[in-house]
Order: structure tokens, then C-alpha cells, then sequence
């Protein structure tokens, strides 16, 4: 896992064995530092927060990926916890964002991405490339600045 950014509930991160190449668009995830099942489980506070995080990060993403020559045209934001609602500790809440690249070769343009049980399945995935660490340097770095904007200043969000 590479850490790309982190709030006092939040940690934004590129996994090492992403559900969808760097290439095809790439793989962040966002979940809570506390471990809470689904979404339901957030506080009001909480819940701005994941969804300024989600917006703030998508935006980071789609800029620097295509400046790093991914096409990303758009990001799809997935909270699933499927492959989890068997295990013991059960699903926990977590946001993928899943870029879409319109020169993607696997999870194609404009269909449905496609996500076997990676347990059933690990073979599907063994190709597919993490974001690199500039990718990831550079995300963060335009996620700060990001943050100075109007559109996701504190003020903006946690207004009275």
C-alpha cells in the first residue's frame, strides 16, 4: 500500500494490487482510520468529510494521471465491501475510485468494469500495474492544492 494522503479520519491510498491497471485509469481507495462497516456507521461531520475527500481526490486524480499520460475521462466511486461479508470482522466501509481511461484495453471505455473474488480469480489481476510513486507524489501534491480552492475550502464545507 502507498499512502498518498491522509486527513485526522481518512487515509487515501494506491493499492499494490489494484482492481484496475494504471494504465486502464488505476485504483485509489479512501476508508476510515477507525473501522466502521458502512456508511451508515458516520457521523454527520464524518460523512462531508468522505465526500469532500472522494470529490477532492477524484479531481487529483483525473488531472494528474492525464498530465502522467493515463486518458482518464472520468472516475467511477464504488463502495462495495463484497468480498468481505464472510470474514469473520465482516465488510468495513471503504470508497474505490476507479479511473476510466478511454485508451483502457481491460476495463474498456464506456462498459462496466468487471471485478472477479480476487481469492477465485487472483490470476485476472496479476498484471495489473499499481500507480507509480510519482503518480502518487504528485497526486497528493495537487490534493493540497486542491484544498486552498474555493470550491473545497474548509469554509466552503463546515459552514456554521
Amino acid at each position: 500500500m502507498s499512502i498518498i494522503y491522509q486527513t485526522n479520519k481518512f487515509i487515501v491510498e494506491a493499492p499494490e494490487k489494484p482492481h484496475v491497471d494504471r494504465n486502464d485509469g488505476g485504483h485509489i481507495k479512501i476508508y476510515p482510520k477507525e473501522r466502521l462497516a458502512d456508511r451508515q456507521a458516520l457521523f454527520s461531520k464524518e460523512a462531508i468529510e468522505l465526500m469532500r475527500l472522494t470529490m477532492v481526490v477524484g479531481d487529483a486524480m483525473t488531472q494528474i494521471m492525464n498530465e502522467h499520460g493515463v486518458d482518464i475521462e472520468r472516475i467511477n466511486y464504488q463502495d462495495n465491501g463484497n468480498w468481505s461479508v464472510f470474514k469473520p470482522e465482516g465488510p468495513y466501509l471503504h470508497i474505490h475510485l476507479y479511473g476510466r481511461a478511454k485508451s483502457a484495453k481491460v476495463h474498456k471505455y464506456g462498459q462496466a468494469c468487471y471485478f472477479p473474488h480476487r481469492e477465485e480469480q487472483p490470476e485476472y489481476y496479476q498484471d495489473f500495474e499499481p500507480l507509480t510513486k510519482g503518480d502518487v507524489k504528485d497526486i497528493n501534491r495537487r490534493i493540497k492544492k486542491l484544498f486552498l480552492e474555493e470550491k473545497y475550502c474548509d469554509e466552503e464545507w463546515f459552514k456554521g
